[in-house]
C-alpha cells in the first residue's frame, strides 16, 4: 500500500431481483442517512449503491439494516483506497473498491446474500460472524422485531410490556426468540473484528 492511501471499507450492495420489484435504492438511501460515512452513499448503476466507511460501529450499522431489509447482495470490501479521497463515492479507486466488486458479485450465490473480501485473515472471520448474525437477524418475526426496536430504544421490558399492552413475561420469551443477546454479542463481534481487519496491513 502506498504512502498516499489509507485503510478503509467500500460496501457495495446490488438489489436483489430487481427486475421483478419497484427500485428500493431510494427507500435504502433513506434508511441509511444517519449511518456515520467516510463518503456517502451513492447509485453507481442501476439498482446497486455505494460507501466508503471507516468507523467499524458503523459498518456493522449499515449491514444491519441492510440485511433487515431483505433486498439486497452485501459486498463488504476492506482494504487501501488511495487518498486523497474525491468528493463523489463513485470517483474513489483502490483496492477496497475492488475487494467491494468481488465481494458483491459472490454474494449473489453466498449465505444470507453477504460476502466479505480483502487482504488479511480477518476479513474471513469477520465474514464467519456476519453469517451467524445474519442468521439470527433472519428469523426474527415482526413481533420479535417490535420489542428488539423499543429496547434499542433504551426502554426497560416493563415499558415495552405497557407499550405493548403484554406482561413482562411476555416481553421476556419475545426478546429470547428474537436472540436479542446473541444478535447483540454477535454485533459486538462483527465491530471487533472490522476494526481488526481494518488495522492490519
Amino acid at each position: 500500500m502506498s504512502p498516499a492511501s489509507l485503510r478503509a471499507v467500500v460496501l457495495t450492495v446490488d438489489q436483489r431481483g430487481s427486475r421483478r420489484s419497484d427500485d428500493a435504492v431510494p427507500a435504502a438511501l433513506a434508511l441509511l442517512a444517519d449511518v456515520e460515512v467516510l463518503r456517502p452513499w451513492e447509485r453507481t448503476a442501476g439498482d446497486e449503491m455505494q460507501a466508503v466507511l471507516d468507523s467499524p460501529a458503523s459498518v456493522t450499522a449499515a449491514i444491519e439494516r441492510l440485511v433487515r431489509d431483505g433486498r439486497w447482495h452485501v459486498g463488504v470490501g476492506i482494504g487501501g483506497i488511495e487518498a486523497p479521497l474525491p468528493d463523489s463515492t463513485r470517483a474513489g479507486r483502490g483496492e477496497a473498491y475492488v475487494a467491494a466488486r468481488a465481494a458483491v458479485g459472490a454474494a449473489r450465490t453466498a449465505p444470507h446474500h453477504l460476502r466479505v473480501e480483502g487482504d488479511n485473515a480477518w476479513c474471513r472471520h469477520l465474514e464467519s460472524a456476519l453469517w451467524l448474525w445474519a442468521g439470527v437477524l433472519e428469523r426474527r418475526s415482526p413481533k420479535g422485531w417490535e420489542v428488539v426496536d423499543l429496547l434499542a430504544a433504551g426502554t426497560t421490558y416493563e415499558h415495552v410490556g405497557a407499550t405493548l399492552g403484554i406482561s413482562q413475561s411476555a416481553v421476556s420469551q419475545r426478546a429470547a426468540a428474537a436472540g436479542v443477546v446473541e444478535a447483540g454479542r454477535a454485533a459486538d463481534l462483527a465491530t471487533f473484528l472490522t476494526a481488526h481487519a481494518l488495522e492490519t496491513a
